[in-house]
């Protein structure tokens, strides 16, 4: 700028030439030119090259978002999310997030970039509300891509969260979820903000005002929390934006890249332990952490009720003539009578048949329509008078493809087949499966694999494998017999028999 103005100022009042000025002051005439057009320098224009140390890491850059390209649109990487991967893979690249960011910026701008809407701050009393809502993500469960619906629920005094997964946003998933949030933050908060969604409501009536579910209202009777809907429509999603916001930053933190677990149980663990690693971060403009903020939160939240809350869904079916109870759209096999009713309690991650107050039966919750799920292990009872029907069997099948029926067990049915014939043998085998029933399969499995390698297909060889464990005795403790030690004489040897096997004339 001074440069700018001794230009002007010679040009104006001393040497009147261009070139003068110029070999005055040792400039190009071409900024002379400039400072006599505009007293304001022009903005330097700044080369649009990568910064060098971020030449070697392009092609990880590169790859990163081609992967967006095929993951799901919210759980795409964000240029804070690739510079964390960047520092884990490639530690010596040293690389800042700002040069990280200005290169990720540059390659979106070729998509064209969304808008932003102005926020206006709010303020929340500790303990006093938390908001609810599902989105969507995407896991690879064994190995296999698989579409979930993720609960959340954040307070938004403190800024802690709970996230779960399950395979579908039922009404059972919903509660359980709920009991299982207040059991993480120690406590109910006094309101819960939601969508209007159908666990919850059953019809949206005029301004605030709903119908509800009747088990949602005896859910918030029971936990004495106040429900809070959202007017509906996308264009009211600021009423809860903190929700909003939290699901956005866990996906991006969290969900990507796509996780990979075992199964859901196992990706239910990742999710609490990211859940707990997110205490540890400070939200700008607070002076706790969320982890700290969410302990000094617990003394304002409502007491835990003392008795959970029935989550089930119950129905009485009948036990059709193949042993199966159908429970909304699937059945399911049953231990029991044929013809008669039982208790089905459907719960979000599993099914449980009741008759005269216990539980007979429990199996995984299918989410598709009219699958049969069947155990092996209901039918043993009609297999004794019926054994020509295991070998194709639908139970036997379904513990085939489950990886409950090892090698080892057709090795020994094929045994006991060709040993007591093909019915007599089966019989048998349905006498291993049955131990297996009182003593547990995998016990079974080892004894069976035992009996195998001794060269016996025997049943009892396989009981007595089976609770050999439970005949050990502790060796007894000797005695002081005092005087009578006098009398004790050497146990008798009989290796001076072996000669008579040895010499045949002895015999003779």
């Amino acid at each position: 700028m001074e440069l700018f103005e001794s230009i002007r100022r010679e040009y104006e009042f001393g040497d009147k030439s261009i070139r003068g000025v110029a070999r005055k002051l040792g400039i190009h005439r071409r900024m002379v030119r400039e400072a006599i057009r505009d007293a304001v320098p022009a903005a330097r224009k700044k080369p649009d090259r990568p910064h060098w140390k971020l030449q070697q890491l392009i092609p990880l850059i590169e790859r990163m978002l081609e992967e967006d390209r095929k993951a799901p649109r919210k759980q795409r990487h964000t240029a804070h999310r690739i510079w964390q991967r960047l520092s884990e893979e490639a530690p010596d690249s040293a690389i800042s997030e700002r040069t990280v960011r200005k290169y990720v910026r540059k390659r979106r701008l070729a998509l064209g970039l969304m808008g932003r809407e102005t926020c206006v701050p709010q303020s929340y009393p500790w303990g006093q509300e938390a908001q609810v809502d599902w989105y969507e993500a995407y896991a690879d469960l064994g190995g296999e891509r698989t579409l979930l619906q993720v609960f959340e629920m954040r307070s938004m005094a403190g800024g802690g969260s709970f996230h779960r997964a399950y395979p579908r946003a039922t009404q059972q998933a919903f509660l359980e979820a709920h009991e299982l949030a207040f059991e993480r933050f120690g406590g109910v908060f006094h309101h819960l903000r939601y969508d209007n969604l159908k666990s919850a409501v059953k019809r949206i009536l005029q301004g605030y005002r709903r119908e509800e579910t009747a088990r949602f209202i005896a859910f918030r009777s029971h936990w004495r929390f106040e429900a809070v809907f959202c007017n509906p429509g996308v264009q009211h999603a600021h009423e809860k934006g903190g929700i909003e916001g939290e699901g956005g930053y866990f996906r991006r933190n969290h969900w990507v890249p796509v996780p990979q677990a075992v199964d859901l149980e196992d990706l239910n663990k990742q999710l609490l332990a990211a859940c707990c690693a997110d205490e540890r971060r400070k939200i700008s403009g607070r002076e706790l952490t969320v982890g700290q903020a969410t302990l000094a939160e617990r003394d304002h939240l409502l007491p835990m009720a003392e008795e959970r809350f029935d989550l089930a869904e119950v129905t009485f079916p009948k036990v059709d003539n193949q042993g199966r109870v159908k429970v909304r759209t699937n059945f399911y096999s049953a231990p029991v009578r044929v013809g008669l009713e039982v208790q089905a309690k459907v719960y979000s991650s599993y099914v449980e048949i009741w008759h005269e107050g216990r539980c007979v039966a429990r199996h995984e919750r299918c989410y598709s329509r009219l699958q049969e799920i069947l155990d092996l292990e209901h039918y043993l009872e009609a297999l004794d008078h019926k054994p020509g029907a295991l070998s194709g069997s639908k139970p036997l099948e379904q513990w085939r493809k489950q990886g409950r029926w090892p090698v080892s067990y057709d090795r020994i049915w094929e045994r006991l087949m060709n040993r007591s014939g093909r019915q007599n043998g089966t019989r048998q085998m349905i006498g291993l499966l049955r131990l297996g029933k009182t003593h547990g399969y995998e016990q079974l499995r080892l004894s069976v694999e035992s009996a195998l390698e001794m060269g016996s297909c025997d049943v009892s060889t396989v009981q007595y494998l089976i609770t050999a464990g439970q005949l050990d005795r502790d060796p007894a403790e000797p005695l002081d017999v005092g005087p009578l030690s006098c009398y004790e004489r050497p146990l008798p040897v009989l290796t001076d028999y072996d000669q008579l096997l040895a010499s045949p004339e002895v015999l003779s």
